[in-house]
């Protein structure tokens, strides 16, 4: 058998590991191994429980949102509400006055109409007593014809008023 120069390499990796072996040379590359995984795992479950905490915060946050949306649709809702009962009451307050002021202007009228009509009779009462003056006048001249006048105005004053 003939030795080349790959043989002795081979028996020296050999040798090589077997002190390395001897001298605890894997197991602080195991341990070291074995740290470095543990870091990574450290890491991972870091990484986990912050993606946990990000989606609650998400959660929450999503919560609050529709939340305000909630709350500012049942604002403008009772804005809306608002409006249109302040705009019902306006129009009623508007009818009630119209209503006053159309009642108070027939009352004017029927006072100026009542005022017109007591003109009318009065003027019309003068008129006939007038009349009635100069007829009875004519009809009864003399002392008891005055008398008879004078009588006559008195009472029909009295029963025209």
């Amino acid at each position: 058998m003939q030795f080349d120069a790959t043989f002795f390499a081979l028996v020296a990796l050999v040798i090589f590991l077997g002190i390395a072996a001897y001298a605890g040379a894997f197991k602080s590359m195991g341990a070291g191994l074995d740290s470095r995984a543990d870091r990574i795992r450290k890491e991972l479950e870091h990484a986990s429980q912050l993606r946990k905490e990000a989606e609650a915060l998400l959660a929450e946050y999503k919560q609050k949102r529709l939340d305000a949306e909630k709350e500012a649709t049942s604002i403008i809702a009772a804005a809306k509400s608002d409006a249109e009962e302040f705009a019902a009451e306006t129009r009623r307050k508007l009818t009630e006055s119209l209503e006053r002021r159309a009642k108070q202007a027939e009352q004017k009228i029927a006072q100026a109409e009542a005022a017109a009509i007591k003109d009318v009779r009065n003027v019309a009462t003068e008129l006939a007593i007038a009349a009635s003056h100069k007829l009875v006048a004519e009809a009864a001249k003399g002392e008891k014809g005055a008398e008879l006048i004078a009588n006559s105005i008195s009472a029909v004053k009295n029963r025209l008023n």
